[in-house]
Protein backbone atom coordinates (compact mmCIF):
# COMPACT_ATOMS: atom_id res chain seq x y z
CA UNK A 1 0.00 0.00 0.00
CA UNK A 2 1.45 3.31 -0.94
CA UNK A 3 1.48 6.82 1.05
CA UNK A 4 -1.32 8.08 -1.27
CA UNK A 5 -3.72 5.25 -0.73
CA UNK A 6 -2.89 6.13 3.72
CA UNK A 7 -4.29 9.62 3.14
CA UNK A 8 -7.44 11.41 2.43
CA UNK A 9 -6.85 15.20 2.22
CA UNK A 10 -10.23 16.44 3.78
CA UNK A 11 -9.15 20.83 3.68
CA UNK A 12 -6.13 22.82 3.27
CA UNK A 13 -6.02 26.70 3.81
CA UNK A 14 -3.45 29.30 3.32
CA UNK A 15 -2.26 31.29 6.27
CA UNK A 16 0.66 33.08 4.52
CA UNK A 17 2.25 33.78 1.34
CA UNK A 18 4.02 36.63 2.25
CA UNK A 19 7.54 35.39 1.57
CA UNK A 20 7.30 31.59 1.50
CA UNK A 21 3.66 29.98 1.46
CA UNK A 22 2.48 28.51 5.26
CA UNK A 23 -0.76 26.61 4.87
CA UNK A 24 -2.91 23.96 7.03
CA UNK A 25 -4.00 20.84 6.18
CA UNK A 26 -6.71 18.26 7.64
CA UNK A 27 -6.50 15.06 6.42
CA UNK A 28 -7.27 11.47 7.94
CA UNK A 29 -4.33 9.26 8.00
CA UNK A 30 -4.81 5.39 7.63
CA UNK A 31 -2.80 3.84 10.79
CA UNK A 32 -0.99 0.41 10.68
CA UNK A 33 -3.43 -1.27 12.07
CA UNK A 34 -6.24 0.03 9.15
CA UNK A 35 -7.72 2.69 11.47
CA UNK A 36 -8.29 6.29 9.94
CA UNK A 37 -7.35 8.59 12.31
CA UNK A 38 -8.33 12.58 11.56
CA UNK A 39 -4.96 14.50 11.88
CA UNK A 40 -3.81 18.58 10.91
CA UNK A 41 -0.47 19.47 9.71
CA UNK A 42 0.67 23.19 8.76
CA UNK A 43 3.65 22.93 5.74
CA UNK A 44 5.84 26.13 5.54
CA UNK A 45 7.09 25.63 1.42
CA UNK A 46 10.04 28.28 0.80
CA UNK A 47 11.19 25.93 -2.21
CA UNK A 48 13.56 23.37 -2.81
CA UNK A 49 17.63 24.34 -2.23
CA UNK A 50 20.89 23.23 -3.34
CA UNK A 51 23.69 23.73 -1.30
CA UNK A 52 27.61 23.21 -1.94
CA UNK A 53 31.31 22.29 0.11
CA UNK A 54 34.09 23.12 -2.22
CA UNK A 55 37.34 21.45 -1.07
CA UNK A 56 40.93 21.93 -1.90
CA UNK A 57 42.60 17.90 -1.48
CA UNK A 58 45.70 19.35 -1.37
CA UNK A 59 45.46 22.33 1.47
CA UNK A 60 43.08 20.36 2.90
CA UNK A 61 40.78 23.50 3.06
CA UNK A 62 36.70 24.13 2.61
CA UNK A 63 35.05 27.09 1.53
CA UNK A 64 32.21 28.42 4.32
CA UNK A 65 30.43 31.41 4.32
CA UNK A 66 29.63 33.67 7.79
CA UNK A 67 26.28 35.62 8.00
CA UNK A 68 23.00 37.00 9.88
CA UNK A 69 20.13 34.36 10.10
CA UNK A 70 17.00 35.91 11.95
CA UNK A 71 15.16 32.84 13.07
CA UNK A 72 18.34 31.16 14.54
CA UNK A 73 18.65 34.46 16.23
CA UNK A 74 15.24 34.40 17.27
CA UNK A 75 16.23 30.98 18.77
CA UNK A 76 18.65 32.08 21.11
CA UNK A 77 21.86 31.94 18.42
CA UNK A 78 23.49 35.40 19.38
CA UNK A 79 25.91 34.85 16.53
CA UNK A 80 26.50 34.94 12.88
CA UNK A 81 25.92 31.04 11.47
CA UNK A 82 28.04 29.36 9.77
CA UNK A 83 27.30 27.54 6.61
CA UNK A 84 28.14 25.64 3.39
CA UNK A 85 27.06 28.02 0.66
CA UNK A 86 23.26 27.89 -0.65
CA UNK A 87 20.11 29.22 -2.04
CA UNK A 88 16.72 28.32 -3.27
CA UNK A 89 16.22 26.78 -6.27
CA UNK A 90 13.79 28.79 -7.83
CA UNK A 91 12.60 26.44 -10.36
CA UNK A 92 16.09 26.21 -11.93
CA UNK A 93 18.02 22.93 -12.38
CA UNK A 94 20.11 22.04 -8.55
CA UNK A 95 23.62 22.11 -10.44
CA UNK A 96 22.72 25.32 -12.54
CA UNK A 97 21.27 27.26 -9.49
CA UNK A 98 24.31 26.14 -7.32
CA UNK A 99 27.10 27.52 -9.82
CA UNK A 100 25.25 30.93 -9.45
CA UNK A 101 25.17 30.64 -5.61
CA UNK A 102 28.87 29.58 -5.14
CA UNK A 103 29.62 32.69 -7.98
CA UNK A 104 27.40 35.41 -5.73
CA UNK A 105 27.88 33.94 -2.46
CA UNK A 106 31.87 32.60 -2.44
CA UNK A 107 33.13 34.46 -5.88
CA UNK A 108 34.21 30.97 -7.48
CA UNK A 109 33.00 29.88 -10.72
CA UNK A 110 33.64 25.63 -10.18
CA UNK A 111 34.77 23.38 -13.04
CA UNK A 112 33.02 19.80 -12.25
CA UNK A 113 30.60 19.66 -9.41
CA UNK A 114 29.37 16.65 -7.52
CA UNK A 115 25.94 15.67 -6.22
CA UNK A 116 26.25 13.29 -3.98
CA UNK A 117 22.89 13.29 -2.23
CA UNK A 118 19.55 14.66 -1.25
CA UNK A 119 17.82 15.56 1.76
CA UNK A 120 14.90 16.85 3.53
CA UNK A 121 16.07 18.83 6.04
CA UNK A 122 12.86 19.18 8.32
CA UNK A 123 10.74 16.80 7.23
CA UNK A 124 8.18 17.55 10.41
CA UNK A 125 7.38 20.72 9.08
CA UNK A 126 8.80 22.17 5.86
CA UNK A 127 8.66 21.26 2.32
CA UNK A 128 12.24 22.03 1.25
CA UNK A 129 14.25 18.76 -0.51
CA UNK A 130 17.95 20.07 -0.21
CA UNK A 131 20.50 18.91 -2.67
CA UNK A 132 23.75 18.56 -1.96
CA UNK A 133 27.04 19.26 -3.82
CA UNK A 134 30.93 18.95 -3.64
CA UNK A 135 33.41 20.66 -5.76
CA UNK A 136 36.91 20.82 -5.74
CA UNK A 137 38.59 24.45 -6.09
CA UNK A 138 41.79 26.50 -6.21
CA UNK A 139 43.07 30.50 -6.39
CA UNK A 140 42.06 29.87 -10.38
CA UNK A 141 38.52 29.59 -10.02
CA UNK A 142 38.02 32.70 -7.79
CA UNK A 143 35.90 35.48 -10.15
CA UNK A 144 35.27 38.14 -7.72
CA UNK A 145 34.76 38.44 -3.35
CA UNK A 146 31.44 36.95 -2.85
CA UNK A 147 29.65 37.85 0.10
CA UNK A 148 26.00 37.93 -2.01
CA UNK A 149 23.66 40.30 -3.09
CA UNK A 150 23.04 43.21 -1.33
CA UNK A 151 19.70 43.94 -2.96
CA UNK A 152 18.64 40.58 -1.84
CA UNK A 153 19.88 41.32 1.83
CA UNK A 154 22.70 39.69 1.53
CA UNK A 155 25.98 40.43 3.32
CA UNK A 156 28.12 36.84 3.40
CA UNK A 157 31.82 36.35 4.53
CA UNK A 158 33.90 34.27 2.54
CA UNK A 159 35.68 31.57 4.83
CA UNK A 160 38.47 29.45 4.21
CA UNK A 161 39.14 27.01 6.69
CA UNK A 162 41.21 23.92 7.15
CA UNK A 163 38.67 20.59 7.46
CA UNK A 164 40.14 19.62 10.99
CA UNK A 165 39.11 23.51 11.90
CA UNK A 166 36.31 23.26 10.41
CA UNK A 167 34.95 19.45 11.87
CA UNK A 168 36.52 20.93 15.58
CA UNK A 169 34.10 24.09 14.68
CA UNK A 170 30.84 21.35 14.90
CA UNK A 171 32.62 19.67 18.56
CA UNK A 172 32.66 23.10 20.04
CA UNK A 173 29.29 24.58 18.51
CA UNK A 174 30.91 27.22 16.26
CA UNK A 175 29.33 25.56 13.76
CA UNK A 176 25.66 24.67 14.33
CA UNK A 177 24.14 24.95 10.90
CA UNK A 178 22.77 21.00 9.60
CA UNK A 179 23.22 21.40 6.22
CA UNK A 180 27.26 22.12 6.86
CA UNK A 181 27.65 19.64 9.44
CA UNK A 182 25.84 17.04 6.81
CA UNK A 183 28.92 17.81 4.33
CA UNK A 184 31.72 18.33 6.57
CA UNK A 185 31.17 14.85 7.54
CA UNK A 186 30.72 13.61 3.92
CA UNK A 187 33.99 15.08 3.51
CA UNK A 188 35.52 13.61 6.70
CA UNK A 189 34.29 10.32 5.40
CA UNK A 190 34.86 10.05 1.93
CA UNK A 191 36.83 13.10 0.52
CA UNK A 192 39.97 13.91 3.48
CA UNK A 193 39.75 10.32 4.82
Amino acid sequence: MSVSDRIRIQNVRLLSDNYYTLKTTTFEWRRADGKWQAQQRETYDRGNCATILPYHPAQRTVLLVRQFRYPAYVNGYDDLLIEAAAGVLDDAPPDIRIRAEAEEELGYRFGEIRKIFEAFMSPGSVTEKQHFFVAEYDASMRINDGGGLADEGEDIEVLELPIDQALAMIADGRIQDAKTIMLLQYAALHIFK
